[in-house]
């Protein structure tokens, strides 16, 4: 199967698996914050794939790429899934029982914020080609230190950082926010491992941790 039919079918199954975990738990299709995300995220998605198959097919195929090549990024992961499946299944039943109670106003500013994360991840993509989904570093690879490289060192977990704290708020609910709090310290993780690779190789990357302070929040850490 050739690139394209792979990506529209991965982003088609991806809407299915978020569509089951936020309306099955509902337990009806009445489930208006449910709705938005779906509509926010994945015609961002759509944008953001058609953009990128146009301009980086090579970047489409390692955002592809699922099987972590680290021990302990695998290990991570497995904690992370489990946590983000938390994330989007205790929305669906938090609106079946109405345990919230979240005014529209701040379920619409907590969407905006899940987008603002994704436009993050994307500038990131955009900037830096070898920004794959698995940690790994390729023969070739380059230390990017513009764009949002030149903020933090690792803008695209901060991306993901603000997505997680959002979407439970965007789905409607209070319940969810442990959930997206956890997944904080576990991409600390992530990113602290990744780290330890990037040390190694590319070339200049010690260099660029010099230059540019900060790993994960600026001004903080």
């Amino acid at each position: 199967m050739t690139l394209k039919p792979k990506a529209i079918l991965g982003i088609f199954g991806i809407f299915v698996i978020f569509a089951v975990m936020f309306f099955v738990p509902a337990g009806t299709l009445k489930f208006w914050q449910g709705w938005a995300y779906l509509g926010t995220v994945f015609g961002f998605w759509a944008f953001a794939i058609t953009y990128f198959y146009a301009h980086d097919p090579e970047l489409i195929e390692r955002r592809m790429r699922r099987k972590e090549k680290v021990t302990e990024q695998q290990r991570i992961m497995f904690v992370v899934k489990i946590i983000i499946v938390a994330l989007y299944l205790v929305p669906g039943f938090d609106h079946r029982f109405a345990w919230s109670h979240v005014p529209a106003w701040l379920t619409i500013l907590a969407l905006v914020l899940v987008l603002a994360g994704y436009v993050m991840t994307s500038w990131v993509m955009k900037c830096n080609s070898y920004a794959s989904r698995v940690v790994e570093v390729e023969a070739g690879q380059t230390v990017t230190t513009t764009g949002p490289y030149a903020i933090v060192r690792h803008p695209m977990y901060l991306g993901m950082g603000v997505m997680c704290l959002a979407t439970p708020l965007a789905l409607g609910s209070y319940y969810a926010i442990p959930a997206g709090v956890l997944a904080i310290p576990l991409l600390m993780l992530r990113l602290l491992n990744e780290e330890k690779l990037l040390r190694q190789e590319p070339p200049g990357y010690p260099e660029y941790c010099q230059q540019t302070r900060f790993r994960l929040i600026p001004s903080v850490w």
